[in-house]
């Protein structure tokens, strides 16, 4: 007989899916499981020790609810789809997050709705705290600032700023990254969860944080208002503005809240205010209403009590964490600051070293171009040395032909006055042969005269010639006879031709007409020859006084004192020719 085991009965489960603001995580529940199993397993899986604050969300139909701890899950008006959707959100609020959120991860999960309700425009926020509060998200996703790493364009893929801010202005993209940079740029050295409380603390002073806002209607006139639910206590809001409420009952002056069905009560404290009582459209919104204000009301109670030994050995561990944390931080921080160091010694070193190198290739360089040099101005102090022989030889010859050009220079002064007294006995030679050429132009002038004098006579004397033997020869050929005597016996004899001329003409008139010529001509042959002569004596000295000109011209050349041609000889020398063509012609 053998002993069946039994096998143990696996209890039925479903899935469900729970969205928290930066992870999506998958369960199987079982089926008797309550709403608290399920919330306490996600805040074991993130490590959240603080869960008065959140709860898990579903949709039911046109509006949300949350998960009830103490009913079945399944039991509750969840979606029936597989795998059940759940988002672990923040319920309740604190009145002062730097004083209430102890753990990181709750400050985190905290950053994260806020900032989402804040770029939903769920929460309304000026672009001044628009740009402010995106500057502290940078921080604490990017770190601190560096310009070599974060360059323009590195927040083009980030949501930082509402859609209203962004359209209320018109400015590019890049003109609000760079005013978000210019912020972003101060918070340097602040650290993930430091720039996510920032965030924080500057949100929670905005009007519409924490707020769970209400439709309701009041039941008298039926008037549309709405009902505003937060850490603080209730507050009654007109339909158009969410900022400012009419009314406001805080939590410690509220006596008891109640609702039948879509009535709700409020009781002030003081028995002498009235009653407040509104009306929702919705008996689920009125069970949610009451929810949050019991539990607001609870944690109003709570921050005002002692805190519990959990939450007093959570707030020591976190404040021990954070000393932790910031000493770590400080180690970090110095030796960040002496890796740095280290690194900027090491580009130093390095900077200093090629530098070293360039200087001893310079340096190289250099002595190659000094011995180069050095050959260079050994062969030039050679060339140097020679040229300085040559030219204290040169010095020597220059020293010779000095003393000789001064012997040269004094004879030269010597001939030059021996030639001066010459130019000027010249001169003087010259204005007498002027004298004389003047005189002899006019002595020529006198002789041209008389020539032509004596030339007119002969002429005169010819034609008497002439005229006498016409007369003459006739006559004696018509006479055989001697003629006549004419003496003083028969002094009226003539012989009259025509009755016209009468001409009484002698032997001796002839002979001495004759001999008169003769002596003319003679006179004349003489005076030609006369003129010839001092002609001849006048070429012959022009062309002594030339000769001793160019004679003394080259001399000047020669010692190089060359001096212009004397004017007067060059003119002197013109007339002398001029005179001469003139006898010459004569």
């Amino acid at each position: 007989m053998s002993i069946l085991g039994l096998k143990k009965k696996q209890p039925k489960t479903f899935k469900v899916k729970v969205s928290t603001m930066d992870a999506e995580m998958e369960f199987s529940c079982e089926v008797k499981w309550k709403g608290k199993d399920l919330f306490d397993l996600v805040c074991r899986t993130i490590g959240l020790r603080e869960t008065w604050f959140f709860g898990l969300r579903y949709t039911v139909k046109d509006t949300y609810a949350w998960l009830k701890p103490d009913k079945r899950v399944l039991d509750q008006e969840v979606p029936k789809d597989s795998p059940i959707t759940f988002h672990f959100l923040a319920k309740f609020f604190p009145e002062k997050v730097e004083d209430e959120l102890v753990q990181e991860i709750t400050q985190h999960l905290f950053f994260l709705q806020v900032k989402k309700q804040i770029l939903d425009e769920e929460i309304f926020c000026s672009p001044e705290a628009s740009v402010l509060l995106a500057s502290y998200a940078v921080q604490a996703k990017y770190g601190d600032y560096d310009p070599n790493f974060h360059k323009p364009g590195f927040l083009a893929q980030d949501e930082l700023l509402p859609k209203r801010v962004l359209m209320q202005y018109q400015m590019t993209p890049d003109m609000w990254e760079e005013k978000i940079t210019a912020w972003y740029a101060e918070h340097r050295s602040i650290t993930r969860d430091e720039a996510e409380m920032e965030y924080l603390k500057i949100a929670q002073d905005l009007e519409m944080y924490g707020v769970s806002y209400f439709s309701i209607t009041q039941n008298k006139r039926d008037t549309e208002l709405l009902l505003g639910v937060d850490a603080q206590g209730l507050h009654i809001y007109c339909p158009n503005s969410k900022l400012s409420p009419n009314k406001s009952f805080p939590w410690s002056g509220i006596r008891n809240i109640s609702y039948s069905e879509k009535e709700f009560t409020i009781k002030p404290l003081d028995k002498k205010k009235e009653v407040f009582k509104f009306y929702s459209s919705q008996l689920r919104v009125n069970k949610l209403i009451l929810q949050l204000c019991i539990g607001n009301h609870d944690l109003f109670m709570r921050r005002r009590k002692v805190d519990s030994i959990e939450v007093q050995q959570m707030k020591a561990q976190a404040k021990e964490e954070k000393a932790r944390k910031k000493v770590e931080r400080q180690i970090l921080a110095r030796e960040k600051q002496m890796r740095e160091e280290a690194e900027r010694a090491k580009e130093e070193m390095e900077r200093r070293l090629f530098q070293l190198q360039d200087e001893a290739r310079m340096a190289n360089e250099a002595l190659l171009r000094s011995e180069e040099t050095a050959d260079l101005l050994a062969e030039k102090a050679q060339i140097a040395e020679e040229e300085a022989k040559l030219l204290a030889h040169k010095a020597a010859e220059a020293e010779h032909d000095r003393q000789r050009l001064e012997v040269t220079a004094l004879k030269t002064k010597e001939e030059k006055r021996l030639m001066e007294q010459k130019m000027r006995e010249a001169e003087q030679l010259a204005v007498k042969l002027v004298e004389q050429s003047e005189r002899r132009l006019k002595e020529a002038d006198h002789l041209k005269q008389d020539l032509n004098e004596a030339k007119d006579s002969e002429r005169r004397a010819k034609q008497k010639l002439v005229e006498i033997t016409k007369t003459t020869y006739p006559l004696i050929a018509a006479y055989s006879s001697p003629p006549p005597p004419t003496g003083p016996e028969n002094p009226d004899l003539a012989l009259d031709m025509g009755g016209s001329i009468r001409m009484d003409f002698k032997d001796s008139d002839m002979k001495r007409l004759s001999m008169e010529i003769e002596r003319e001509r003679l006179e004349y042959m003489e005076k030609s020859k006369h003129l010839q002569d001092q002609l001849k004596e006048l070429k012959s000295e022009i062309e002594s006084l030339k000769l001793e000109e160019q004679q003394q011209a080259g001399i000047y050349n020669l010692r190089s004192y060359a001096e212009p041609p004397y004017l007067p000889h060059s003119n002197r020398n013109s007339a002398y020719m001029a005179q001469m063509a003139f006898y010459e012609e004569v």
